[in-house]
């Protein structure tokens, strides 16, 4: 291992000098943070089994499904027209038809399959990032990725839970406890919206308009904490308690927008891009020579690629062409969800060696395909509108 001072200094100098490099390859800087961590590790400079950096990792990964919830806006989302629901569930269930036609065809693994149409909207924030929320394909992405997220994290539980647990009775009960946990969960939405309608100044004893004791930010960091600790002792998907707690501080407090930069920049300043790091440090660059490796990664992107871009012909009556393929590939991105399964399949031996190699391949270079299209695609669309 090396010297925890030269390890400090290492990821010190990525953080500060990688969004220089991605202005100078013009890459996003998720993608160009998780190569230079490939790199490293390859290197023997960083170590992704380093305990203090899989932890620093692991809370980055949380904090972004963090920023992911707050990037989302319930309310808005629930006053958009029914068709826009209908289509979003339209596209979910065409992409899981797809995903099992494509496997069937491909003779992939069951593990495989369910893979293939995990959405996972933690990547989302940092597209929101750069092009701006208000974007319409942002929205609809928001709206189709938040539903989608809710049945991928479904799927990981169910996929998790019945090759951990013993019985049908088990996976039965650990069903049960997610679907009684979103229940709750909604019943405390819809009793928070009566008691702020009815004592809107309850929100300013939580938030105080002129405050000067950061209680914004620690209301904020301790649902964090509660809805993970949560998650935690009910056995259940830590990232979906995170991104939950994101979406109950958008949802009621919208209004506090520079509490959303003070948590966003802390996020995508520090606590983010070591999560991006620690992936690429996690992946051997040697496994990409593997015959093998390739073919199943070119097998996984081709499919995962094909059926969201197929899937988005059910947004085309209401967003467009160029908008609904923006759509697509900001969905194409479900790294920590493809990553997750795929430690899971592998710890359960669901997966074969080669193939969980291809799934962390596929997984890094969606993200930087999908990332790139985005920025190619945004910039002909801001050209065609301002000629």
């Amino acid at each position: 291992m090396p010297n925890p001072v030269i390890y400090i200094i290492t990821l010190s100098l990525v953080l500060v000098l990688s969004p220089h490099i991605s202005r100078f390859v013009r890459l996003p800087t998720a993608p160009v943070e998780i190569i230079i961590g490939a790199i490293l590790a390859s290197s023997g400079v960083i170590y992704a089994s380093e305990s203090n950096f899989n932890l620093l990792a692991e809370i980055g990964f949380l904090y972004l499904m963090f920023l992911a919830g707050l990037e989302v806006n319930l309310k808005s989302i629930l006053k958009m027209p029914n068709i826009y629901i209908v289509k979003s569930l339209y596209f979910i269930l065409i992409l899981w038809i797809l995903a099992v036609i494509f496997g069937l065809i491909f003779n992939l693994d069951m593990m495989m399959i369910v893979i293939l149409p995990l959405i996972s909207i933690g990547l989302l924030a940092t597209v929101s990032k750069e092009h701006g929320k208000d974007e319409q394909w942002i929205k609809i992405s928001f709206l189709v990725g938040t539903i989608g997220e809710v049945v991928s994290i479904t799927a990981l539980t169910i996929s998790e839970a019945s090759n951990s647990l013993n019985s049908y009775e088990e996976l039965i009960y650990k069903i049960s406890l997610l679907l009684i946990f979103l229940g709750v969960i909604t019943l405390i939405y819809a009793l928070l919206r009566i008691l702020f309608w009815w004592y809107p100044e309850f929100k300013s004893v939580l938030m105080p308009s002129e405050d000067t004791k950061y209680q914004d930010l620690r209301l904020a960091m301790g649902i964090f904490f509660i809805m993970i600790a949560v998650m935690k002792q009910l056995h259940l998907e830590l990232a979906f308690g995170a991104f939950i707690a994101g979406l109950f501080i958008s949802t009621f407090f919208h209004y506090k927008k520079e509490l959303e930069k003070k948590i966003s920049s802390f996020g995508f300043g520090f606590l983010v891009p070591i999560f991006f790091i620690h992936v690429g440090a996690s992946f051997n660059l040697e496994n990409i020579f593997i015959p093998e490796v390739l073919v199943t990664t070119t097998i996984l992107l081709f499919i995962m690629f094909s059926i969201r871009i197929l899937s988005s012909y059910t947004l085309l009556s209401i967003i467009g062409k160029r908008d609904s393929l923006l759509t697509s590939l900001a969905l194409s991105m479900p790294l920590t969800l493809m990553i997750a399964v795929a430690t899971i399949g592998h710890e359960k031996n669901m997966i074969k060696e080669f193939d969980y190699y291809a799934v962390i391949l596929a997984s890094l270079l969606e993200v930087i395909i999908a990332m790139m299209v985005i920025k190619i695609v945004a910039k002909l669309e801001k050209k065609e509108k301002s000629n």
